[in-house]
């Protein structure tokens, strides 16, 4: 990846002239997914001024790549939200490797990218009808869910204990906790507090009867730094860590497909399988919907 180089302004500083991309990541049609800001050429650029430029574009999340540190890895990628820089996570990884290939991105190695970012490699594979899978990280917390911990979830989300058939720690990152609910109405009925006062990160389950599109409905709630709980579109990292709870708890069996995002508008699918070593794959498509030019 290369930059222009480009003075604008002396008082501004050095700017450069970097390419960018807006995707459309676990998106069966365009706008239906949860939306990434690739900023492709991002050489140069501070901490400080990443974070900036994500809160200006106020998205979820914006990725800035980079050359590898590593010859393993074939790009790096840095992951902000609006407030905070994060380790990994699910759909800013699928969108970045998408833009990275569109824009003439070469892997090392025949079928495979390999990704560099703070929470190390990660590998991405393609797959069938254009799509991208990752390799779903290792979780770093797991096991039951205090009973403390499980009244401050059913107190966000509205229900009964009785109402949780499952939880569990599945935090591969962000802090996801699994809780799984007797069906995908279940899930969809779900009217949580507007804010709460301890930062939670809520990952609910819910089975859809055979026959149907998807086999699971799940919704990813959080609060963010004020306090407000926030409905995130389409998540990788939890769908990454549900599956595999759910298919080591026989909950489930793979190939299957998750469905997100209905309650905010959207139509998000991920598609996950499993290797016959047992590692899960978390699969979608991404679609760009907007490229250009910026100078900063």
């Amino acid at each position: 990846m290369g930059a222009l180089t480009k003075d604008l302004d002396p008082d501004l500083g050095q700017q450069m002239t970097r390419r960018f991309s807006l995707v459309d990541v676990f998106a069966e049609t365009p706008f239906s997914g949860n939306p990434l800001a690739v900023v492709l050429d991002s050489e140069g650029l501070s901490t400080e001024e990443m974070q900036q430029i994500t809160r200006w574009l106020n998205l979820s999340e914006t990725t800035f790549l980079l050359p590898p540190s590593t010859p393993e890895a074939d790009y790096r990628v840095r992951i902000f939200t609006l407030e905070r820089e994060l380790p990994f996570a699910g759909h800013p990884t699928l969108g970045s490797c998408h833009a990275w290939l569109e824009h003439g991105g070469q892997p090392r190695a025949a079928g495979e990218i390999v990704q560099e970012c703070g929470a190390g490699l990660v590998r991405i594979r393609r797959q069938e009808e254009g799509r991208l899978a990752f390799e779903a990280p290792p979780r770093i917390r797991t096991g039951a869910v205090s009973n403390e911990k499980l009244d401050q979830i059913a107190e966000v989300l509205r229900v009964g204990r009785d109402e949780i058939v499952a939880a569990e720690w599945i935090d591969n990152g962000p802090g996801w906790v699994g809780v799984l609910l007797d069906s995908a109405d279940a899930v969809l009925a779900l009217d949580p507090l507007r804010s709460y006062p301890s930062r939670l990160e809520i990952g609910v389950i819910g089975p859809y009867p055979d026959g149907e599109e998807s086999d699971f409905e799940l919704r990813a709630f959080f609060s963010d730094h004020h306090g407000t709980i926030l409905e995130d579109p389409v998540t990788g990292s939890l769908n990454a860590s549900a599956a595999q709870w759910l298919l080591e708890s026989g909950r489930a069996s793979a190939p299957y497909t998750a469905s997100q995002g209905q309650r905010v508008g959207r139509r998000g699918r991920v598609a996950i399988t499993l290797d016959s070593d047992g590692t899960v794959w978390v699969g979608g498509r991404a679609i760009t919907l907007f490229t250009g030019l910026g100078h900063f």
